[in-house]
């Protein structure tokens, strides 16, 4: 089976051309790159992947603008369907942005730009994203950001622990993020925003392959459904 994955880019995106490269390693098939002004999406999608960089500049609330952007209305659409979407870093940010997500990435604690390889902790093993993963194993992810500062109220952050809406934490505490969370999964399970960068470790030449796993689980599900 022939899988269609996506990318979208934003104006100031620089990581979609890593997205596409994972995806394309992964799947063997290219990504089909989608600018963010188109009103609508390729048709038969079975992935769509909102990539890091610095939408508009990451002026106002990082993310906002971008959230704004016609495509949007159509991967709103999508996830809808059932469709997976993947935010990493700044598309985890225009995830909650756009309401697929719950809560807010806010300035680092300590207002600095933090990059480098982070400890992440697997906490749930069992969503589309995750399978390939075991419960409480520890993975070594690239981080990037200046606004990766995760935050929610309480009854929701509740909530995405008892529901099991947690894919991901810091095992060591980087950017001030509540609770250490990494990552979150929607009601549904098929979106995933997350501040680290799985594109950035999949092959040896980068230091480290842990991030081949989330695209494995997603991808190879997908071909197997």
């Amino acid at each position: 089976m022939s899988l269609r994955c996506a990318v979208i880019t934003f104006p100031g995106s620089n990581c979609d051309r890593d997205m596409a490269v994972a995806l394309e390693a992964v799947s063997g098939t290219p990504a089909i790159r989608v600018w963010h002004g188109d009103a609508t999406l390729p048709e038969r999608l079975d992935f769509i992947a909102l990539p890091g960089g610095f939408s508009y500049g990451d002026y106002l609330r990082c993310g906002a603008i971008a959230s704004r952007s016609p495509v949007m209305r159509a991967v709103i659409e999508a996830a809808g369907r059932g469709v997976p979407v993947l935010g990493v870093c700044n598309g985890f940010q225009v995830l909650t942005e756009s309401g697929l997500l719950p809560g807010a990435l806010m300035r680092n604690a300590g207002i600095t730009f933090v990059c480098r390889n982070a400890r992440l902790v697997v906490e749930n093993d069992s969503s589309l994203f995750t399978s390939a993963y075991a419960k409480g194993q520890h993975v070594s992810i690239p981080v990037a950001h200046h606004d990766g500062n995760y935050f929610a109220d309480d009854a929701t952050l509740d909530r995405l622990e008892g529901d099991g809406r947690i894919a991901f934490r810091y095992a060591e505490t980087i950017n001030g993020s509540v609770r250490d969370i990494a990552g979150i999964l929607n009601e549904k399970g098929n979106v995933l925003g997350m501040m680290p960068h799985p594109e950035r470790a999949i092959d040896l030449a980068h230091g480290g392959t842990d991030g081949r796993a989330l695209f494995e689980s997603a991808l190879n599900a997908l071909a197997s459904a």
